[in-house]
C-alpha cells in the first residue's frame, strides 16, 4: 500500500463520516484527490494510475461507489 493510500484507512472513514454531515464526493479524501490531480495535469492520465487507484480505494472506504 503506497504512503497516498495509507492515509485512507477505515478507522478514518468511520470518524470521518460519524463526526460531520453527510461528507460530499468533491470534499473527500483530499490528499489523494490533490496528488492524482496534479499527476494527471503534469505526465497525463496514463502515468497515474496508482495515484487514481489509491484516490479510489480512498473513496469506496468512505462509502462512495465508484
Amino acid at each position: 500500500m503506497s504512503s497516498v493510500s495509507a492515509a485512507c484507512n477505515e478507522s478514518t472513514a468511520s470518524e470521518c463520516t460519524e463526526q460531520k454531515k453527510p461528507l460530499k464526493a468533491c470534499c473527500a479524501c483530499p490528499e489523494t484527490k490533490k496528488v492524482r490531480d496534479a499527476c494527471i495535469i503534469e505526465k497525463g492520465e496514463g502515468s497515474c494510475t496508482d495515484l487514481i487507484e489509491a484516490h479510489k480505494e480512498c473513496m469506496r472506504a468512505l462509502g462512495f461507489k465508484i
